[in-house]
């Protein structure tokens, strides 16, 4: 339900944000998320499909009103879509627990990795370090001078 409540918040900030062609654009994301999505158990799987499309229907209904109109009435979530409340996303389902940290040696970027969020400076040094990404940039000997870290964004790690 975490990857639904992501994916529903993707499209509503490029809905409401008038930035239709991202939100065209991101299908093939959209199509990847959704496999994830169906790939739980079976009992849970007909109750997301469910909510999945209620949402997708009223996401799509200022684009196409016509047709999800008829699919709303068809697949029995009411009447009228337009008496349907708008969708939002659960702000706890969006919050990340993870981030995905860019990893550079000396200015370029060498690879990447995943911590918990809440992760604090020290013990993200003394991790980034261990990486085999970095690793390979310390066996000849060299040291490091300075490790920079940009929170929640990257980690670049001087090495002379």
């Amino acid at each position: 339900m975490k990857l639904l409540n992501l994916l529903e918040h993707e499209y509503l900030v490029g809905v409401t944000g008038g930035n239709l062609p991202p939100v065209t654009g991101s299908d093939r994301d959209a199509e990847r998320k959704l496999t994830e999505i169906l790939a739980v158990e079976e009992s849970l799987r007909s109750a997301i499909i469910a909510q999945g499309l209620s949402i997708l229907l009223r996401l799509l209904s200022p684009i196409c009103p016509h047709i999800t109109h008829a699919l709303w009435r068809e697949l029995g979530y009411g009447n009228d879509i337009l008496a349907a409340n708008w969708p939002e996303p659960l702000e706890a389902a969006i919050a990340q627990d993870e981030v995905t940290l860019v990893i550079q040696v000396n200015g370029k970027l060498r690879g990447s990795m995943t911590v918990a969020r809440s992760l604090d400076k020290e013990a993200l040094e003394k991790l980034v370090v261990t990486e085999p990404c970095v690793q390979k940039y310390l066996a000849d000997g060299a040291s490091v001078r300075k490790i920079i870290v940009v929170p929640n964004k990257l980690i670049n790690i001087v090495v002379g």
